[in-house]
């Protein structure tokens, strides 16, 4: 009888370590041939497009963030603030005559180049353009966490609705959106480890018809921007795109100052002409020089005029007496006793 019950007990022992055993065995990984996909990060590092930035650390986290500056949560509660701060900061509209409201919005926080060229963006306006001509920057950058508000979906949204109450239905929106640009079509914007939203065509078309703005250009200096002309063309509207939908543009690396697009028609066209068209097309023949110089495939930026729009930035700039050009500088770096010191 112990003989028995020993070997029923022993049974039911082997039975239990069967059932036990697989919920813990580690599960042995497919045997393949195929290479895993690339991420949207080193996709873009081999091609130069969306998703191309050198915020990455092999060991996690950013190493481009500042040590002494905000946390992400606090830079994130901050936004409203800092929103509304440089809402109030926009010189008073000039009675009387056409004004024109620059947005400009730099996308990744990975490089230098479109900060640069965006804050330039901004200086040269003002300073060339005088007093009718206003600026709000949006930002992603280590360097102006606590100085200038992300550049964001969101915070998109929200310029945009502070521009539409100060601006009266004869003013001119600019929207000058610099940053990496992918084949389908999507804006990079990225703060890591900030969760930011991608913004593609349809959706920066949808982003502005929610808003009451009859006149505005649109500026996408980007790879692949051409593909952003569809959704946008309509009436009352001038598109610029730094490239051909299907063709890269260039100068957007992290050894560049500024971009190609960004040098040709913010620096040197529009230190010569306050046109915007015209100083586009001088922007596309030279651009064109320096790829024929360079060996690269031509970017071949696009344009798109829209009914009405060019007669009245004509009607601006009957408006104003043109300063002289504005040298181009890269944007200085903010103290870290400055970051330090900002209150969240």
């Amino acid at each position: 009888m112990r003989t028995i019950l020993t070997a029923l007990l022993a049974f039911a022992a082997g039975v239990l370590l069967m059932l036990w055993l697989p919920d813990r065995a580690p599960t042995p990984a497919p045997v393949t041939d195929t290479p895993a996909p690339a991420t949207a990060g080193t996709a873009a590092a081999a091609t130069g497009t969306a998703g191309e930035s050198d915020s990455e650390d092999p060991d996690g986290g950013n190493p481009r963030w500042p040590d002494h500056g905000p946390t992400p949560e606090q830079v994130l509660y901050a936004q409203p603030r800092m929103l509304r701060d440089a809402l109030a900061q926009l010189g008073p509209r000039q009675p009387g005559k056409p004004n024109l409201y620059l947005l400009a919005f730099a996308g990744d926080g990975g490089e230098d180049v479109f900060r640069n060229e965006t804050e330039y963006a901004a200086r040269m306006f003002r300073q060339r353009f005088g007093a009718s001509a206003h600026a709000l920057v949006l930002e992603n950058h280590p360097a102006s966490l606590a100085t200038r508000p992300l550049a964001s979906w969101s915070n998109l949204e929200g310029a945009l609705d502070g521009l539409a109450k100060a601006m009266q239905p004869e003013d001119i929106l600019v929207l000058y959106m610099a940053t990496h640009g992918s084949e389908d079509h999507e804006l990079l914007v990225d703060m890591d480890p900030l969760p930011l939203d991608q913004i593609g065509a349809q959706d920066l078309a949808d982003i502005l018809k929610e808003h009451p703005f009859k006149w505005k250009v649109v500026v996408v200096n980007a790879c692949y921007s051409g593909g952003f002309i569809p959704p946008l063309a309509g009436d009352g509207t001038l598109v610029l795109t730094a490239a051909r939908g299907d063709r890269s543009s260039f100068g957007c690396g992290s050894e560049s100052e500024i971009t190609y697009f960004g040098h040709a028609w913010l620096v040197d066209a529009l230190s010569r002409s306050d046109n915007f068209v015209d100083a586009f097309a001088q922007a596309k023949t030279e651009i064109a020089q320096w790829e024929r110089q360079d060996k690269l495939t031509p970017s071949e930026p696009q344009s798109y005029v829209g009914k009405g729009i060019e007669a009245q930035l004509a009607a601006w700039r009957k408006g104003i007496t043109p300063g002289p050009g504005v040298p181009f500088t890269p944007a200085a770096p903010v103290p870290a006793a400055s970051v330090a010191a900002a209150t969240y």
